[in-house]
């Protein structure tokens, strides 16, 4: 087994005024060498946005981004048409594929908006670009599986072999997850709470990636929100 930890407090910081970011790895005037994603997921954001303040229209390209709020709401609007809000229990899958652009903002002009953004290397190049969304339940002690490359259980899809889960944990609960490949690696990021993952101590904001092995357990210390990603760690 090999595991790598990344400290949420060491994670890049931005402070934009209207935005506060945070960089689990590399990304804009944020490099490390150290920190240049795992496999094929190449960035994990923590964004805070002011009220009424956002993205402008940008270009994307060839990569899978998932959006996940977290607090507030986040309206959505891009060049293929779909206009749409967002907030805390929706999930956002664009596929960028040959080309798009879009812009994110705060919807409220009372309430800060958080949410994290990932990006995905895709499997596939140049495909059509696509967006879907929707709203998931997160019961109690269960992993949710919110993104699959063959929409499994209702999931959204991802134009790559990952696959996306978040779940809602009590103290003390305890889960054994096994891995979908043997060419897999598992990362977790912990959004809330306290865990401990195969005797590592982790808190809210600290991530793991864990290789070369069949099974993690992970162990609640107190109420916890985990997203957790089975993924290629090839590309």
């Amino acid at each position: 087994m090999r595991k790598t930890i990344f400290r949420g407090e060491d994670r890049g910081f931005a402070n934009h005024g209207w935005l506060k970011t945070y960089h689990l790895f590399s990304f804009a005037n944020y490099y490390d060498k150290e920190r240049m994603g795992f496999g094929v997921l190449r960035v994990l954001n923590d964004d805070t946005v002011e009220p009424g303040m956002g993205f402008g229209t940008h270009p994307h390209d060839n990569m899978e981004i998932i959006s996940v709020p977290l607090e507030g709401i986040m309206a959505h609007k891009d060049s293929q048409g779909n206009e749409s809000t967002i907030q805390s229990g929706d999930i956002q899958v664009m596929s960028a594929g040959t080309g798009l652009t879009h812009s994110e903002y705060n919807y409220s002009r009372e309430k800060t908006l958080n949410f994290l953004q990932l990006w995905i290397f895709p499997k596939v190049y140049n495909i059509e670009p696509q967006y879907e969304e929707k709203t998931f339940m997160y019961p109690q002690n269960e992993l949710v599986l919110i993104v699959s490359p063959d929409r499994e259980a209702g999931s959204l899809p991802i134009n790559q072999d990952c696959n996306l889960f978040l779940g809602r944990f009590s103290g003390n609960e305890v889960l054994q997850y096994k891995r979908k490949s043997e060419s897999n690696g598992v990362f977790v990021f912990i959004i809330e709470g306290k865990v401990n993952i195969e005797e590592e101590s982790l808190h809210r904001r600290d991530a793991i990636v864990i290789e070369h092995t069949e099974e993690i357990r992970l162990e609640f210390q107190e109420d916890s929100f985990i997203l957790l990603i089975d993924l290629p760690v090839g590309a």
